[in-house]
């Protein structure tokens, strides 16, 4: 089997763990495989693939789309290492406003998978990093959302002490004051 899948703290957020098959050439792994991650709690079908690339020090996030098009997203490192975020935004989830943190790199191979209702955001820990990452639904601009990066509520750990940011993330209210429609029942998101 080429992976194994851990919840982590807050049950839905999913840790996948690739196995690689390696040889003096370098090595192979597989990324994905549909029927292996169904079984494992992580729902298809990907709609979109994408590519980022940030220097050391850059924080992205934390972002969101908001429905009708959510987003859940599976990413991984590609080149380079980032500490990887992920907050629960379900209003009357008891994880409501926590946060999960896992350093992500493309020497471990992790991979992380988000479901729709959580804000996602990376700082960037190496020289460099190039992630890619799949979500479920297409990117709309008018959908997109966020989250300040340093939201006292929330508390953070990042393992940046001056970040750099965008002007855009630079200005994302609270959670408490944010566009929020998602709603836990009982561990699905009412869309």
């Amino acid at each position: 089997m080429p992976f194994q899948f851990t919840p982590l703290e807050i049950p839905d957020l999913v840790l996948v763990e690739t196995r690689r098959y390696g040889d003096d050439r370098g090595f192979f792994m597989e990324t994905y495989r549909q029927e292996e991650f169904a079984a494992n709690g992580i729902p298809g079908p990907f709609m979109q693939d994408n590519c980022s690339h940030s220097a050391q020090g850059v924080v992205r996030g934390l972002h969101y789309q908001i429905p009708p098009y959510a987003q859940g997203k599976l990413l991984i490192v590609v080149q380079g290492e980032i500490f990887d975020v992920a907050v629960d935004i379900r209003v009357g989830s008891p994880t409501y406003g926590q946060w999960v943190g896992e350093m992500l790199s493309a020497r471990n191979g992790r991979m992380l998978y988000i479901p729709p209702g959580f804000a996602h955001g990376f700082c960037v820990t190496s020289d460099s990093a190039t992630l890619t990452y799949k979500v479920t639904n297409i990117y709309v601009p008018e959908c997109e959302q966020g989250i300040s990066w340093n939201d006292p509520a929330i508390g953070v750990n990042w393992p940046v002490s001056a970040p750099i940011l965008s002007a855009r993330d630079s200005q994302l209210p609270p959670l408490a004051k944010a566009v929020n429609p998602f709603v836990w029942q009982g561990g699905a998101i009412r869309r």
